[in-house]
């Protein structure tokens, strides 16, 4: 599953609309309350780090680094 398609599915499962996840996002964190832009960016893979972080902190998620196991 790509990123675009896995953010999308996060959004359904939360059961919220994608106009929904920009005003959040426009509240919280400031930014453009367009579906079009938002869209855009996951089409285009443009998304930057510090937006996924805040659009998983909208979605109440926390972006976790984990270390893999070594192989043996």
């Amino acid at each position: 599953m790509n990123i675009r398609n896995e953010i999308k599915a996060i959004i359904v499962r939360e059961g919220m609309t994608m106009t929904e996840v920009v005003e959040k996002m426009a509240d919280q964190y400031g930014w453009s309350a367009s579906v079009p832009n938002l869209s855009g960016k996951l089409q285009r893979n443009s998304l930057r780090y510090h937006e996924a972080v805040e659009l998983a902190d909208a979605l109440g998620y926390d972006i976790v680094w984990q270390r893999r196991r070594e192989r043996r």
